[in-house]
């Protein structure tokens, strides 16, 4: 058997908090250890408590999901951290992968949906519901002529890193050394200046550049 993935559910709507704690019932991989109402309990809770994955709100109270990501990232990095909206804003949406989330599930989603984005999660890719994901895959038209392409090397680094690859592990997939894997990923990162891979990740899913 393999890993089970503490989960806490952070939402201020009981009806939401028990409508997906029902649907992760039937998952194997995700045990639900805590329900939340704000950010506040989420910070003091993972402080004592082992956690792997989070799913929250993004309108929180006191303080907001997008913020609430950042935080908790910046402390625990290899959380595991989705937004949670009934709203499917470009900007809210990039600013909150842009803060180290793993991903961004509208509430409307299918529990089709939610199972697959959370599995996807859970193997280290950057996940979203299908509305949200074509929303974030229609560039925006000024945008077009700028923004630079990526070389077939570079298309191939990038989604590797997009899987949650180390620079290591590209090396050993693409028949390169690590140096040169390591100069094509700071090349891109200044190519599209972005300070870090989910950076970049939102940004070309934004630009449609990984298809």
């Amino acid at each position: 058997m393999g890993k089970i993935y503490k989960t806490v559910i952070v939402d201020d709507h009981p009806i939401v908090v028990s409508g997906i704690s029902g649907l992760l019932s039937d998952f194997n991989s995700v045990e639900v250890v805590e329900k939340l109402a704000t950010g506040v309990k989420l910070i003091d809770y993972i402080e004592v408590n082992e956690v792997d994955l989070i799913l929250m709100d993004i309108f929180l109270p006191v303080i907001n999901g997008v913020d609430l990501c950042k935080i908790i990232k910046k402390k625990y990095p290899k959380m595991i951290v989705i937004g949670m909206s009934s709203q499917s804003e470009r900007s809210l949406v990039m600013q909150f992968i842009q803060n180290g989330g793993n991903g961004y599930i509208l509430k409307s989603a299918s529990f089709e949906e939610f199972k697959r984005c959370i599995d996807t999660a859970i193997e280290g890719e950057i996940v979203f519901s299908d509305e949200v994901k074509t929303i974030i895959s229609q560039p925006f038209s000024e945008d077009l002529e700028r923004i630079p392409s990526l070389s077939r090397r570079e298309k191939d680094i990038t989604l590797l890193l997009s899987k949650g690859k180390s620079t290591q592990e590209i090396a050993d997939e693409l028949f390169l050394s690590f140096l040169t894997v390591q100069t094509h990923r700071r090349n891109i990162l200044q190519k599209y200046k972005t300070k870090n891979v989910a950076e970049l990740i939102a940004f070309l899913l934004k630009n449609n550049l990984l298809n």
